[in-house]
């Protein structure tokens, strides 16, 4: 029963989590570059070592929120249902 109620409630959370992780990026990007564009690999106008910093910096972005969203959403099973979603 814990699975069925586990997979819903972190798959909607894991659908906003990528919503709220692209914002962050775009938002920790527009500090660090100082444009509102983000690099895109295929962008000619783009240097290797902004494309790879870029990557890098959005992949521990979505790393970190996906992590903080799948924990968020175990604890909130365990609150409902008593256990643990395993």
């Amino acid at each position: 029963m814990n699975k069925l109620v586990f997979k819903p409630v972190s798959l909607a959370a894991g659908v906003a989590g990528g919503v709220i992780a692209g914002a962050v990026f775009k938002q920790v990007w527009k500090r660090i570059a100082g444009e509102d564009d983000t690099p895109n690999a295929t962008d000619e106008e783009r240097s290797w070592g902004e494309i790879l910093a870029a990557a890098a910096i959005q992949g521990a972005i979505f790393a970190l929120v996906k992590a903080a969203v799948d924990r968020g959403s175990a604890e909130g099973v365990k609150k409902i249902s008593g256990t643990w979603p395993a």
